[in-house]
C-alpha cells in the first residue's frame, strides 16, 4: 500500500497522507515517499497547485515517536546536521520549502506536533470542523524543530506562539481561526470542495505572478525594511518578463467591459 496517494487533475495535485491506522504519523517510509512527491510536483508543468490532506480521522499526528525517538536517541551531531537539509514531511518543512507553487492544506482532523508544523508549512490552511491543532512536542521532552516555531511566530505572532508552545494545549478549528492559524473553517463534507475553490482562484491568476509573489514573501521575512522593499520591487517588475502575458490578460479584461 502506498503511504502517499498522489493524483493530478485539472492542474491540481492531490496529495494524501495514507497511514490512517497510525493517524498519518511521519515515519521514514512516509517521509521518503513524500520527498519524491514534492519533487515531482515542483517539476511537473501540468500542475500548478497542490492540495494536501490526510486519510481517515487525522491530517497528520506528527513524527512517528515509535521510530523517531529511538533514532534520535542514537543520533550523533553529524546525523543532526544532516537532518538540517531534509526536515520532515518530505522536506516541505525544510529542504524543499522553496517550492514556489502554492500548497493548500485541507486539515481534516488532528494536526498535532510535527503535523501542525506540516500544516504551517503550507501556504493556505482550510480546516474542517473536526480539525484539532497542538504543539504536543513539549509533552514529550522537546519542542518544534522543523519550522514550527519560525512559522508559528510569523503566522500568528509571538504571543500565540508562546502560549501554544509553552502550554502544549490543543485548540479546535474555531479557536485556530480566531488565532489566524487557518483561513476558513468548514463542515467536514465540504472541506475538499472549498480547498478546490481556493485552488481554482489561484489557477485563475498568472502563475508567473503567483510563484514570484510566494518566493518574494518567503524572501522578505526577517529582512530590514529597505532590503524587503528592494526585493519586492525587483521581483514584482521582473516577473512581467516580455509583458506578453500581462498584455493578453489586460486585453481579455477590456474585451469584457
Amino acid at each position: 500500500m502506498s503511504l502517499v496517494l498522489y493524483d493530478k487533475r485539472k492542474r491540481i495535485a492531490y496529495i494524501t497522507l495514507n497511514r490512517p491506522d497510525a493517524l498519518n504519523a511521519l515515519d521514514d517510509g512516509l517521509n521518503a515517499e513524500l520527498w519524491s512527491v514534492w519533487s515531482d510536483f515542483d517539476k511537473d508543468d501540468s500542475v500548478d497547485v497542490a492540495i494536501l490532506t490526510g486519510s481517515g480521522t487525522a491530517f497528520c499526528s506528527g513524527a512517528d515517536l515509535k521510530t523517531w525517538l529511538p533514532k534520535m536517541e542514537k543520533a550523533t551531531m553529524g546525523d543532526i546536521r544532516k537532518n538540517v537539509k531534509s526536515g520532515i514531511a518530505g522536506g516541505i518543512t525544510r529542504g524543499q520549502h522553496r517550492i514556489t507553487k502554492p500548497v493548500i492544506a485541507a486539515v481534516n482532523g488532528y494536526a498535532i506536533g510535527g503535523g501542525f508544523e506540516l500544516a504551517l508549512a503550507c501556504d493556505i490552511r482550510i480546516a474542517s470542523e473536526n480539525a484539532r491543532f497542538g504543539v504536543f512536542e513539549v509533552r514529550y521532552g522537546l519542542h518544534q524543530g522543523d519550522g514550527g516555531l519560525v512559522r508559528l511566530v510569523a503566522i500568528a505572532g509571538m504571543a500565540v506562539a508562546l502560549e501554544l508552545t509553552l502550554t502544549g494545549r490543543g485548540v479546535n478549528a474555531e479557536e485556530a481561526l480566531h488565532m489566524g492559524l487557518v483561513s476558513r473553517v468548514v463542515p467536514q463534507d465540504e472541506l475538499m470542495a472549498v480547498a478546490e475553490q481556493y485552488a481554482e482562484m489561484i489557477l485563475a491568476n498568472s502563475q508567473t505572478a503567483v510563484r514570484s509573489a510566494k518566493e518574494t514573501i518567503i524572501d522578505v521575512v526577517g529582512r530590514t525594511i529597505d532590503d524587503a522593499l528592494r526585493i519586492e520591487t525587483i521581483n514584482s517588475y521582473s516577473c512581467l518578463g516580455d509583458f506578453s502575458e500581462a498584455r493578453g490578460r489586460l486585453e481579455a479584461f477590456n474585451s469584457r467591459t
